[in-house]
């Protein structure tokens, strides 16, 4: 039987950390060897996320994790987002897959210098769930024969970036998907103004903020006489898991940077 995978979580005792912290834990070719969250520092994981038969302490910095644990991979979902943590793991041959957004262009274009230099991949997933790759994939194709389009993201009250990364990164393979067709598409009237959401890459982005909701997103096209919505809904965080261990999975064969989980299908 092969080794198992060693896996570290940042941000571990979030909402979105503690999912994490029970997939590895359930996942049989895993290991789960190290965390890190500032609010937790020095406690018991598994007391503080109540998994049983887990007991790892919490580290208060990813420096300190790294020497003792020792992991292959580290999954950050923490928040805000810290390029230091990046930057560290890689120079230490670990591979990071990040879940936390707001992940700016420079940022992104240092970690594909850092993989030519480390020879060690990194992975920045906006979006983990396999339906909501699905819900791009068909919004690229549709956006080639109605062109007109328009993105309304929801999120729970609590997440700290507007527009979400995953309305960013369907602006952009919408805008790419009608580049590559040829097509243009009609500028609507008031388009600058701020009631109109944000432009990305042609595409007017509406972020809606409200508790009771947890990832949400519609697309929606408009053309003569019809309209086209696609929608997907994450009702649970569990939705994200699969795609997470699938990228934890593949970190041994990434070399480069990997933006988006489509690019793991």
């Amino acid at each position: 039987m092969s080794e198992k995978i060693r896996v570290a979580v940042v941000g571990a005792c979030g909402k979105m950390g503690r999912e994490v912290v029970n997939a590895v834990v359930g996942a049989p070719d895993m290991d789960l060897v190290g965390a890190c969250d500032v609010a937790f520092t020095g406690s018991d994981l598994g007391k503080v996320t109540n998994v049983q038969g887990l007991s790892l302490e919490i580290k208060a910095d990813i420096e300190s994790m790294l020497a003792d644990a020792k992991p292959q991979v580290i999954v950050d979902f923490a928040k805000p987002f810290v390029m230091d943590n990046v930057r560290l793991a890689m120079r230490n041959g670990v591979v990071p897959v990040i879940g936390t957004t707001g992940i700016t262009k420079d940022e992104l274009n240092e970690m594909g210098k850092l993989a030519e230099e480390t020879g060690v991949g990194v992975m920045v997933i906006p979006n983990f769930a396999i339906g909501a790759v699905l819900m791009m994939k068909f919004a690229a194709e549709a956006a080639k024969y109605m062109p007109n389009v328009e993105i309304i993201e929801l999120h729970h009250d609590k997440k700290l970036d507007a527009p979400s990364g995953t309305s960013i990164m369907t602006a952009e393979i919408i805008d790419e998907a009608r580049r590559e067709a040829g097509v243009e598409w009609e500028k609507p009237l008031g388009g600058d103004d701020p009631s109109r959401g944000e432009k990305r890459c042609g595409v007017q982005v509406h972020s809606v903020r409200l508790p009771g909701l947890v990832a949400h997103q519609e697309v929606v096209f408009g053309g003569t006489g019809q309209a086209l919505t696609i929608r997907h809904d994450s009702i649970d965080r569990t939705s994200f898991m699969p795609g997470v261990l699938l990228a934890v999975r593949r970190a041994s064969t990434v070399k480069s940077l990997v933006y988006g989980l489509d690019k793991l299908l």
